[in-house]
């Protein structure tokens, strides 16, 4: 048996250059039942306010849905291949986790470059 999951995100859809109008976006997942997770995690990026994510983990989907600097709105980041920890991917963007810490590249940067943030989960268990 599968079970169906939805996720819903609000995007900006622009029709005219004066004129913006709000939208929601649907993607529905199959998975077999039970096996659907969702997790918000918040992080320390140095910024002004904590970053928050949406992890989705619906096998064999696994998605990090988060804004990156510069973008107008979320991106839905889907996990690709890593050596270590968890990697997301989404257009230029990569969001690569490791226990605690976070860390978001700009994939047009090369592979050498420097984070574009560097973060750490923000844990308020006493």
């Amino acid at each position: 048996m599968f079970a169906r999951v939805a996720i819903t995100a609000t995007a900006l859809l622009i029709a005219f250059p004066a004129m913006a109008v709000d939208t929601a976006v649907t993607i529905t997942l199959t998975t077999p039942s039970g096996a659907f997770e969702q997790q918000i995690t918040q992080y320390d990026c140095g910024t002004e306010s904590p970053l928050a994510v949406t992890y989705v983990n619906a096998a064999p989907n696994f998605l990090a849905i988060l804004a990156a600097p510069e973008e107008t709105g979320p991106l839905v980041f889907a996990s690709v291949q890593s050596g270590s920890g968890a990697r997301y991917a989404a257009g230029k963007w990569i969001w690569w986790t490791k226990s605690a810490d976070a860390n978001l590249f700009d994939a047009t940067l090369g592979d050498n470059a420097e984070p574009v943030l560097t973060c750490t989960e923000i844990n308020n268990t006493p």
